[in-house]
């Protein structure tokens, strides 16, 4: 059984940095990657940033670019995203995805969410 956890959410001034981790469980061979999405108050759940498990390969938003980096630890099975320079903007709630890949079919796993507040 896969399970996500998500940590390091909080409130922080603009301009500031937070380090979000997310520790997955459950087998490992069949992750193709792990990303971020995050909703804010109104709006739809948004793409923000993802890893291939394999080959490391990151995939950012416009609106990240630049400011947030994604990274793995495969011994760990865990995924961090490293967000600075923050914008009152990127208030959301923040949501671990795991996506798994085997025989043709996908499986998305999702955490259940961490809040970040960034104010001006």
């Amino acid at each position: 059984q896969v399970q996500l956890v998500e940590s390091g959410g909080g409130l922080v001034q603009a301009g500031g940095s937070l380090r979000l981790p997310c520790a997955a469980s459950g087998r490992t061979s069949r992750i193709y990657r792990m990303g971020w999405y995050r909703q804010a108050p109104g709006k739809e759940r948004e793409f923000v940033a993802a890893i291939t498990w394999s080959a490391g390969r990151t995939y950012y938003a416009d609106s990240v670019q630049g400011r947030f980096t994604i990274s793995r630890d495969k011994a760990e099975i865990t995924v961090y995203l490293q967000m600075n320079s923050l914008k009152p903007e990127d208030t959301a709630i923040y949501y671990c995805n795991r996506r798994d890949e085997y025989s043709g079919l996908q499986d998305d796993y999702w955490g259940q969410g961490t809040q970040v507040t960034v104010s001006s």
